[in-house]
């Protein structure tokens, strides 16, 4: 007898507008893991129990490794599992990832990838851990709430992290390499990995006006998350903080409301507190910022850099195609190829379906 399942997970795109490190939303792109369990067999010779295939339709040059050990979604798996004393995978687990995200591209890839396994170490271990409790867990891997939190539970949505207690501190990310047989060294925390303190982050959804669809134009480049935060500035000026909390205040309500306010959405997208600082990094994205306005081009509503970039995120109405091509000249302006794709808010989240 065997078990099959498939664990679907949105993409996401965090930072939305003036929204740094607060806000972001699930979109139509799903990192699909269709699992299959062999209960007939008592044995098995795969590491850990578990063997990986991957399926890649996202066009990256990155390469995805294999082995249970070192794949994020299985290590993340197995940093929760060990957590609640199961040291591997069921026998003959089969774990096939069929991926048409892009990584390194402002998608969240590295958020989606951790989202989907801590789904998979609560489907194979009959955990019946709740989405409250995983997210967690996602935060012990991933400090961004903005993109585990959008593709855990979907949809548009704000979030923060706790200030965690003195005694948590110390907990407060665990080191993938904890989880592996033979630690770097010490104790052997790998053994029983530290639990997450309860509730270490909260998330709330948004209403998302049904009018508006995003336009995820892609170039053909990685940005790494840590240039794109090594190019941030230690401190900003009140004048910028100001600007961007009253741009933030504001979003959620402008995106919420039908019909959509172009201009109220345009003007509560705007940000100074990432963007300026990451041009540099992405050729183009000064120009496409100032020169797509709704007042220029109709259909628009908004634009801002998706995640650390270099995906440029434009919401619109109408006129998708007009729209997609304006940015890409700008990229092709500067030697640089795009791909894009029409996407609309994944309000469900991950989800787990029998096959």
């Amino acid at each position: 007898m065997s078990t099959s399942f498939l664990i679907r997970t949105p993409c996401s795109s965090a930072n939305i507008g003036p929204g740094f490190d607060v806000i972001g939303l699930a979109l139509s792109l799903h990192l699909d893991i269709h699992v299959k369990i062999d209960s007939t067999k008592q044995s098995s010779t795969l590491p850990l129990n578990c063997a990986i295939t991957y399926e890649d339709q996202s066009k990256s040059v990155e390469q995805i490794s294999l082995d249970p050990e070192v794949n994020l979604i299985t290590r993340v798996a197995l940093y929760v599992l060990r957590c609640h004393n199961q040291r591997a995978f069921p026998v003959e687990t089969s774990v096939h990832i069929v991926n048409p995200i892009p990584l390194g591209r402002g998608l969240g890839s590295s958020g989606t990838a951790v989202v989907a396994g801590v789904m998979l170490a609560n489907e194979v271990g009959k955990l019946g851990l709740s989405k409250d409790r995983l997210l967690d867990y996602c935060l012990m891997i991933e400090r961004h709430p903005d993109n585990v939190a959008a593709s855990l539970f979907g949809g548009f949505v704000g979030t923060y992290l706790n200030e965690l207690k003195p005694e948590d501190v110390a907990r407060k990310e665990i080191p993938l390499s904890e989880v592996l047989p033979a630690p770097a060294g010490g104790v052997d925390t790998g053994i029983k990995p530290p639990e997450p303190p309860l509730g270490i982050g909260h998330y709330r959804k948004f209403d998302w006006a049904p009018e508006i669809k995003a336009i995820a134009i892609i170039p053909d480049f990685v940005v790494p998350t840590a240039n794109a935060r090594n190019v941030l500035p230690q401190t900003y000026t009140r004048a910028d903080v100001v600007f961007n909390l009253q741009r933030a205040a504001l979003l959620p309500a402008a995106l919420g409301s039908s019909p959509p306010d172009p201009d109220m959405i345009y003007l509560a997208m705007q940000d100074k507190v990432h963007q300026p600082y990451r041009q540099t990094l992405i050729p183009g994205l000064t120009e496409i910022l100032q020169s797509m306005t709704p007042a220029t081009q109709p259909g628009l509503l908004g634009i801002c850099l998706s995640g650390a970039g270099p995906t440029i995120l434009a919401l619109a109405t109408d006129r998708f195609d007009e729209i997609a091509d304006r940015i890409i000249a700008h990229f092709a302006g500067n030697n640089i190829t795009c791909q894009w794709k029409l996407l609309e808010p994944a309000h469900g989240g991950a989800t787990v379906t029998s096959e």
